[in-house]
């Protein structure tokens, strides 16, 4: 009977000790499920995050591919009158800037001044730039440019065996004017009759308008080659539509 009840209490303590080993296992067992769930959501995320980072890196690629190949093709190009170029200064955000190549193929720009920029490519310019604005510098600034838009007018100039330059004010002869293509604002002059007594000399303006945006530009010229503020010059090309202005001259001017 000792035996007996002895092996009834075995079995009690079998099934007692049972209970909380299924408990353990069933713990671990969704343990194991809950990691191995998280670690294929975990796998799934780096895999989304390398998938984006390698879109991304043919995405860059792409951009710095065609990029080369746009600085390529304006590296070629030769500014003309009446092209806008924008540049900025990396160092310097103040100085960024579009600027409108002038008839006579200048621009203006801050610490600088009067840059040549007609028959240049933007390599050219951008040398221009930097060696002007680097005394203003510790070190040589970062300075980008690039074309912003073309002067689509020099092609109707270039089609035409004559181009309608108006002249009014203070010429001998003022009115429509057939001249030639690439004529420039002295030659147009002359071909005026030449100024009057009256004539402002130093005032002369040439007004142009911008077809595409109907937007009227005024430059002054003087032809006595004096004046303040900046002046186109004398072998300033005329292009069609360009009206000459000749004020009259203040007094004791």
């Amino acid at each position: 009977m000792v035996l007996l009840s002895g092996g009834h209490a075995g079995g009690q303590n079998c099934r007692t000790v049972k209970k909380p080993v299924s408990r353990v296992i069933t713990y671990v067992d969704k343990i194991v499920h809950s990691v191995a769930e998280r670690a294929e959501t975990i796998g799934k995320k780096m895999f989304a995050r390398q998938t984006r980072v390698a879109l991304a890196g043919i995405l860059i690629g792409v951009v710095v591919l065609f990029s080369g190949m746009s600085a390529e093709a304006q590296s070629d190009y030769r500014v003309r009158s009446g092209d806008t170029l924008q540049i900025e200064v990396l160092e310097d955000p103040s100085l960024n800037r579009t600027v409108l190549i002038l008839p006579d193929g200048s621009f203006s720009f801050p610490f600088i001044g009067t840059i040549r920029a007609r028959g240049s490519n933007i390599d050219q310019i951008r040398g221009q730039l930097v060696s002007g604005l680097s005394p203003n510098f510790a070190n040589p600034p970062t300075v980008v440019v690039s074309v912003s838009s073309l002067a689509q007018q020099q092609q109707t100039a270039a089609v035409s065996s004559t181009i309608d330059v108006y002249i009014m004010g203070e010429v001998n002869n003022p009115g429509r004017i057939e001249a030639d293509p690439g004529i420039t604002i002295l030659q147009f002059l002359a071909q005026a009759g030449g100024l009057t007594p009256f004539a402002a000399r130093s005032r002369i303006e040439l007004h142009r308008t911008n077809t595409s945006t109907g937007e009227t530009s005024v430059f002054l010229f003087s032809r006595e080659g004096n004046g303040r503020g900046p002046r186109i010059g004398a072998g300033t090309v005329l292009l069609p539509g360009d009206v000459v202005v000749v004020p009259s001259r203040r007094l004791f001017e």
